[in-house]
């Protein structure tokens, strides 16, 4: 059963076992109901059948009340017991699997997140757990604690009175066939409903995050009116699946219910015919409407499983992605970065890079340049392994870089994006998170270097102002220069800079350059720039056009080749004088 629970509902070992204690216990609770009706059962018959025989009854009332409180007493244990394995452990189970998702998220290639919405991977981790955490504590013990003891009680019935026991469970097999032969018709319409609810989660928060531009254009209208067409389109989904469900529980209640009569019906014929005393007939007709509510309710919890069910799957579909991974240990000799070959596309028909080779030597600056969509920042970041290749091969030092964990390669480097991100904290920890452990000494050097030191004093708390979702209260200058300074914290052998300065003024590049260039020393140094000037001085420029090594060399020698690189330094020379008219 062990098994059986943790595959079927992606649980771990410990929340395997602990679905097993809540099913046992909740079947023991179950059955003490129906002990308690035995002992009923057992004093009637000692007290009340001698009368009819006119024979003197037999009291044993001590007895019964003790049997009676010593049931009382394990049920409560029970439901003790029942509760801490259900409720208890379904709370610690459901901490556990958000952060195995989160743990698998982490592990996962980027290019996962180009195939899924945030909004569905935020409701796989929050509402699909919430789901399975209902359902471990409320549905999957009560519907298997409940076969369970339906079992265990209609075998005792039946060697007690078969006829007796086949009119009570004749029934229960029929009611559960009717819902177990309609799961696909109920997964249906919950999967539909489940796509709708994921599509409107999606506009909401497109609509958050875009919130700017939709004011900026006067778009709120357009955009209410389309979510309002999703959460009606949910609404009428909603109601009609739970209708589908409903009608087949009901259905399957209703035909519960049809054993009470037969219970009725072939009690009274047996009775008739001497073939059971009163109560007998009396006992079983007390157990059919007794033991017909848990079963209603396990018909209900087989369909609420049903559904959890389809949760369940999204996280399988979710743990089961394929992760990178690779060896701990880097054996690099030097920390050259060698492109050969190399081919990558995110999509099946849309080249990005073909054939792609240039060498990033440790101890140089190699400068990548083109036009947009040339795959420059595509480069970067199969460089650091974000993304694997699809042909040829990246190495470090001589070592493949797909046989080695992103993690530990990741350690070896120092990026930053032209999107810079940042986290809702002080200054101080956003910065630190490029090295565990900094000394705020340390932090506030690397924000000198980065030649954001005075504006961060300027702040209302200086290093402890916090800032904001993504550094909302800073300007972009500001926001980028405090990721520069995390990478000059890391301090990696590797650094890989997109448009690390484009969001800054003259002067401050100017002085954040002469930064980066003191501590680029033997080190392998990647950059990204459209402004030609801040790479001319590089050891190395690639150009990269349409996906491939159009030029490669110095400034002065692409410069006397006259080619696209030559074209572009042109291009930008007379923007300079640019003005408007």
């Amino acid at each position: 059963m062990k098994n059986y629970f943790k595959q079927t509902f992606a649980l771990t070992e410990k929340g395997a076992e602990d679905m097993v204690r809540a099913t046992i216990w909740t079947a023991i609770r179950n059955i003490g109901m129906m002990v308690l009706s035995a002992l009923l059962f057992w004093y009637l018959k000692d007290t009340i059948l001698p009368v009819l025989d006119s024979k003197p009854p037999v009291y044993k009332v001590p007895v019964y009340i003790g049997f009676s409180f010593v049931m009382i007493i394990l049920m409560i244990i029970g439901y003790y017991f029942q509760y801490n394995a259900a409720y208890l452990s379904a709370y610690e189970e459901s901490a556990n699997k958000r952060i195995s998702l989160a743990e698998t998220l982490r592990r996962l290639p980027l290019s996962f997140f180009g195939k899924k919405d945030l909004s569905d991977l935020t409701t796989t981790i929050m509402t699909d757990t919430a789901t399975l955490e209902t359902a471990f504590s409320h549905f999957i013990p009560e519907l298997f604690g409940s076969a369970i003891s339906t079992c265990i009680v209609g075998i005792s019935l039946l060697f007690f009175d078969w006829k007796m026991g086949l009119a009570v469970f004749w029934v229960v097999p029929f009611s559960f066939f009717l819902c177990i032969v309609t799961k696909k018709l109920q997964d249906s319409f919950n999967l539909k409903t489940k796509g709708v609810q994921l599509s409107y989660l999606d506009k909401i928060q497109e609509c958050i995050e875009n919130i700017k531009d939709i004011k900026s254009n006067s778009r709120e209208e357009k955009h209410l009116e389309e979510m309002n067409k999703k959460l009606n389109s949910y609404e009428k989904l909603s109601i009609r699946g739970e209708l589908v469900t409903g009608i087949f529980v009901t259905s399957a209640q209703m035909i519960l219910k049809v054993g009470i009569a037969t219970t009725m019906l072939v009690g009274v014929f047996l009775l008739l015919n001497n073939q059971i005393d009163i109560l007998t007939f009396f006992i079983f007709l007390m157990i059919a409407t007794r033991i017909f509510d848990p079963l209603s309710g396990a018909l209900i919890n087989l369909a609420a499983v049903y559904n959890s069910l389809l949760s369940v799957d999204r996280m399988k579909e979710l743990e089961n992605t394929e992760i990178q991974s690779g060896k701990d240990a880097i054996q690099n000799q030097g920390y050259d970065i060698v492109f050969s070959n190399v081919e990558f596309a995110y999509n099946k028909d849309e080249q990005v890079l073909d054939g792609v080779s240039f060498t990033a030597k440790q101890g140089s600056i190699t400068a990548l340049v083109g036009p947009s969509g040339g795959g420059k920042s595509t480069a970067i970041k199969l460089a650091a392994r974000f993304w694997d290749v699809n042909r040829g091969k990246i190495t470090l030092g001589g070592e493949d870089i797909s046989t080695i964990e992103p993690e530990a390669l990741l350690e070896k480097i120092s990026i930053v994006f032209q999107d810079v991100t940042l986290f809702n904290n002080t200054v101080r920890e956003n910065i630190r998170i490029g090295k565990k452990g900094a000394t705020d000494l340390e932090v506030e050097q690397a924000a000198k270097d980065a030649k954001c030191h005075d504006f961060i004093l300027a702040l209302p708390q200086g290093y402890d102002t916090m800032i904001g979702e993504n550094g909302c209260t800073l300007s972009g200058g500001e926001r980028q220069r405090i990721s520069i300074a995390r990478a000059l914290l890391k301090d990696a052998p590797i650094i890989l800079l997109d448009e690390a300065t484009s969001s800054l003024d003259i002067k401050n590049e100017t002085a954040v350059q002469e930064a980066i260039s003191r501590l680029t020393k033997n080190k392998t140094v990647i950059v990204i720039a459209h402004r030609m000037r801040t790479i001319a001085g590089a050891d190395k420029i690639v150009l990269l056009k349409d996906g491939k090594v159009s030029q490669m060399g110095r400034h002065s020698e692409l410069i006397q080749q006259k080619g696209d690189y030559a074209h572009m330094v042109k291009l930008q020379a007379e923007s300079i004088n640019w003005k408007l008219t």
